[in-house]
């Protein structure tokens, strides 16, 4: 916009975020590709600030990326609030 000459405030750019960024995501999200059948649960430790973290990521077949959890305690209970979460948002 700039280079057509057009001066936008930072509070227009946050505006316009916050009226069409959720329809602009949701329209994004139904065009990805569906999962596959097959999910897998990677788990990569990381060290964060110099913490020891826990990296979730669930894949399916096809290596996308389904979602992402970064958590400082890994348990059992933590892996299955994951899946749980990523079956409820996936439908």
């Amino acid at each position: 916009m700039a280079a057509r000459g057009i001066e936008v405030s930072y509070e227009t750019i946050r505006e316009w975020a916050l009226r069409f960024g959720r329809a602009f995501a949701n329209t994004l999200k139904r065009r990805r590709p569906k999962p596959g059948d097959k999910w897998f649960l990677d788990e990569v430790f990381v060290r964060i600030r110099g913490k020891q973290h826990y990296l979730w990521r669930a894949i399916d077949q096809n290596g996308m990326v389904l979602d992402i959890l970064v958590q400082s305690r890994r348990n059992k209970t933590a892996a299955k609030r994951f899946f749980r979460k990523l079956l409820k948002g996936l439908c």
